[in-house]
């Protein structure tokens, strides 16, 4: 079984080439063993996943409720967290749910997860 690190790094991969429910079964693995932040951040991601993929599926009303709550869970985290640029998700995640919850058609651009050099 791949280690914690690889997972999750392979978990970052597939949310940045949009494959928002692949991510969330990976990162899953990952949140069912954390405790205190580390399991408040994946779960945080897991929930922007969930946000995203309802945005695409069409259900306005599903990912807003779930983007509120991924909001809730990675607000509370420092603004780099386990090597990755959670502002940086953070801003991206308002832009793209501001966006994609006004209306008008089209979804902008999916969110990217940056991680930190």
């Amino acid at each position: 079984m791949p280690d914690q690190s690889d997972l999750f790094g392979r978990g970052v991969a597939l949310f940045n080439a949009g494959r928002f429910f692949e991510c969330h079964e990976v990162w899953e693995s990952l949140w069912k063993r954390a405790g205190g932040a580390d399991r408040q951040f994946y779960q945080g991601l897991i929930q922007a996943a969930a946000a995203v993929l309802h945005a695409e599926r069409g259900n306005p009303r599903g990912a807003a409720s779930t983007y509120a709550k991924a909001r809730t869970k990675l607000d509370g985290l420092r603004a780099e967290y386990m090597g990755i640029e959670l502002d940086d998700l953070r801003g991206a995640l308002a832009e793209f749910f501001a966006q994609a919850l006004a209306g008008g058609g089209e979804l902008p651009p999916r969110p990217k997860i940056r991680r930190r050099d």
